[in-house]
C-alpha cells in the first residue's frame, strides 16, 4: 500500500494554468484534455519542501523555550502559579481560536500568503516578547506568535496534501520530524544560551526570533505561485470533485469528532509536558540545566519516530493500534514520573517522547480521514480547533493543582488518567473511513 490511499483527482475541464503554476494541456483538434493531472513546476515543490521544513521548525520553540524558563519569567514578571497555569493554556486557547479561520484565510489569499503571514506573526511576536515588562503584555505577544502557529499547523497537511498528494506520510513525517527538531532544540539550548549570554531570561526568549526570519523567506517567492494561492484542488471554491465537497458537514462525521477528541487529548498531554515537566523535575531536585534536557530528551523522541509513524500509518488501514501503543507508553511514563520523578527521570522522558508522537500520528490520520483535497482543508480545521479547545483546561487545571495540593501528584495522576479515553478515541479514529463518506 502506497503512503497516501486517497489521492486527488482533478477534473477534465479544469482550466489551463500558466508559468509557475500547475500546468494542463488541451488537444489543438478536439479542445479536450489529454494531459496528466495538475502537478507543480519542480522548482516550486522543492521551494515548498524547504519552506515546510523551516515554517516547522519554528511551531514550537515559542512555547518550548518558555517552558525552560518558566521560573524565571514567572519571578520576573511576578505570576502566580495559577497565572502560570493561564500562560501555559495560551498555546491552545490561540489554536483554536485563529485555526478555524484557517480555511477562510487560504481560500481568499491561499495557503501560501497564509503561512507567510504566520511565519512573519511568529516572529514579531517572538521579537517583542522580550520587551514585555508586565504579564498582560508578555501574553499579548505571546498570542501574536502563536496566532502565526495557529494557522500554520491547520496549512501544513493542505500543502502536502496540494504538492505531493502521493507521499502524505513521507512528507507528515518529514515536516513532523522538522517540528521535533524545533521543540527539542529550543527546550535544550534555551538555558545554556540564557547563561551563556548574560542570565537575562528575556535575551533567552527573544533569541528564538532569528530562527523565525529564516522561516519568512521561502514563502515569500510562492507568494505569486496562483496554483498554491488561487483556486487549486485543495480548496472547497472549485468545480468538479472540489465542489462537490463543498457543502460537507464535517459534524456529521462520527470519525472527525473521534479525531478531534483524540487531537484534544494528545495536545493536552503534549502542552503540560512542555509546560511543567522542567518543573516537575526541577522540584524533585533535578538541575534547571538537566531539567531543560530531559525536556528535550522527550521531545528529540519525536525526530526519528515522527517521520517512522506517518509512514507506518500510511501504509495501515487502521491506525488505532498505533494509537494504543502510544498511549501505553505514555500511561507508564507518567506512572514512572508519579513514583520515582528524579531516580529514573531519563527513562520517564524517553516514555513520554515516545507518546507524544500521536501528534504526527493525528496529523496523518487528518490526510487519511479525507478523500479530497476540499476535505482534508474542512478535517484539519476542524480536528486541531476542537481538539485545541478541549486542551484548554489541561495546563490550567495542572496549575491550579500544583499550587493547592502544594505537590505534583494530583497533576500527574490526571495526566495519567487522561491517556485512557485518548486510547479509545485514537482507536475509532483509525478506522479505515472517510468523512466524505460519513456526511
Amino acid at each position: 500500500m502506497s503512503d497516501e490511499p486517497h489521492t486527488l483527482t482533478t477534473p477534465a475541464a479544469a482550466p489551463t494554468r500558466t508559468s509557475a503554476g500547475p500546468t494542463r494541456t488541451s488537444s489543438p483538434a478536439t479542445g479536450t484534455d489529454s494531459s496528466v493531472p495538475d502537478r507543480p513546476a519542480l522548482w516550486i515543490t522543492r521551494l515548498v519542501l524547504v519552506g515546510l521544513v523551516l515554517a516547522a521548525l519554528n511551531l514550537r520553540p515559542a512555547i518550548t523555550s518558555l517552558g525552560a524558563l518558566l521560573e524565571e519569567v514567572r519571578d520576573g514578571l511576578h505570576m502566580s502559579g495559577s497565572v502560570a497555569g493561564v500562560l501555559t493554556s495560551v498555546p491552545p486557547l490561540c489554536f483554536a481560536i485563529f485555526g478555524i479561520t484557517a480555511p477562510r484565510l487560504a481560500r481568499r489569499f491561499g495557503p501560501a500568503a497564509v503561512v507567510c503571514a504566520g511565519m512573519a506573526a511568529i516572529l514579531a511576536g517572538l521579537a517583542v516578547r522580550p520587551f514585555a515588562t508586565g504579564t498582560v503584555g508578555f501574553l499579548a505577544a505571546s498570542a501574536l506568535a502563536l496566532m502565526g502557529i495557529a494557522v500554520s499547523n491547520v496549512l501544513m497537511p493542505v500543502i502536502v496534501k496540494r504538492y505531493f498528494p502521493g507521499r502524505t506520510g513521507t512528507m507528515t513525517g518529514l515536516y513532523s520530524m522538522a517540528l521535533a527538531m524545533g521543540t527539542s532544540l529550543a527546550a535544550a539550548a534555551t538555558v545554556p544560551m540564557t547563561q551563556a549570554m548574560g542570565g537575562d531570561w528575556r535575551t533567552g526568549l527573544g533569541v528564538w526570533a532569528g530562527l523565525a526570519a529564516l522561516a519568512v523567506l521561502p514563502w515569500i517567492p510562492l507568494l505569486r505561485d496562483r496554483g498554491a494561492g488561487g483556486p487549486a484542488p485543495h480548496l472547497p471554491a472549485q468545480s468538479g470533485p472540489a465542489a462537490q465537497a463543498a457543502p460537507l458537514r464535517i459534524t456529521r462525521s462520527r470519525t472527525a469528532w473521534a479525531l478531534g477528541v483524540f487531537f484534544g487529548l494528545q495536545a493536552t498531554g503534549a502542552y503540560i509536558t512542555m509546560g511543567w515537566m522542567p518543573q516537575i523535575f526541577r522540584d524533585a531536585g533535578v538541575p534547571a540545566d538537566t531539567a531543560g534536557v530531559l525536556l528535550a530528551v522527550t521531545m528529540v523522541m519525536g525526530v526519528p519516530l515522527a517521520f517512522v509513524i506517518p509512514r507506518l500509518a500510511g501504509r495501515l488501514k487502521n491506525q488505532g493500534p498505533i494509537a494504543v501503543a502510544l498511549g501505553l507508553c505514555g500511561l507508564s511514563g507518567y506512572t514512572g514520573l508519579y513514583l520515582a520523578p528524579a531516580g529514573g527521570a531519563w527513562i520517564w522522558a524517553v516514555l513520554l517522547g515516545v507518546s507524544n508522537c500521536a501528534f504526527p500520528l493525528a496529523l496523518t490520520m487528518i490526510g487519511m480521514r479525507a478523500r479530497t483535497g476540499a476535505g482534508v482543508v474542512r478535517l484539519s480545521a476542524f480536528a486541531q480547533s476542537v481538539g485545541y479547545l478541549l486542551s484548554i483546561p489541561g495546563p490550567l487545571l495542572v496549575g491550579v493543582l500544583y499550587q493547592h495540593s502544594g505537590g505534583w501528584g494530583l497533576p500527574i495522576a490526571l495526566m495519567a488518567g487522561l491517556m485512557l479515553p485518548q486510547m479509545v478515541v485514537g482507536t475509532l479514529a483509525g478506522r479505515d473511513r472517510t468523512v466524505e463518506d460519513e456526511c
